[in-house]
């Protein structure tokens, strides 16, 4: 069997996607859509929203029901954050890793865990400035990093 033929067999094999709306949802794209906004209002991430209509509401994919992700109704009714999530997760690593550091100076393995967080955490600031999701002028500093965490 060659290689072609071996990838044939794997595509056919396969599930293909669907592409329409699952049926039997029992919530309308409008009352997902307000739903989404019910649980922002409550303090909740996109992350945790998408994980409570799943657990919650038997809804598998957003996108697929309402046409849009969490973070695109977020933004259209001016809900979303003015850092991304994932921007959030990493500074609040790295702040816990250099707390930690802090109080254990010797520990080389967290050392370079909180490098490796440093260094993602620039690389995701590059991208969302070049994708216009956070403003030219928004910088990381550890510092304003802690400020923002005990507040």
């Amino acid at each position: 069997m060659t290689k072609a033929q071996s990838t044939k067999e794997r595509k056919a094999r396969t599930k293909t996607r669907k592409p329409e709306t699952p049926e039997g949802l029992g919530l309308s794209a409008k009352e997902i859509e307000k739903t989404i906004l019910k649980l922002r209002e409550q303090g909740k991430t996109s992350s945790e929203i998408g994980i409570v209509l799943r657990d919650r509401y038997g809804i598998p994919d957003i996108k697929k029901a309402t046409g849009k992700k969490i973070v695109q109704v977020l933004k259209e009714n001016k809900m979303d954050p003015k850092i991304p999530e994932d921007l959030q997760r990493l500074i609040l690593r790295a702040v816990k890793l250099k707390t930690h550091l802090d109080h254990n100076p010797k520990d080389l393995h967290n050392k370079k865990a909180f490098q490796d967080t440093e260094s993602r955490i620039r690389r995701l600031v590059k991208y969302y400035k070049r994708e216009k999701v956070l403003p030219e002028e928004w910088v990381y500093d550890l510092n304003m990093a802690r400020m923002l965490i005990s507040r």
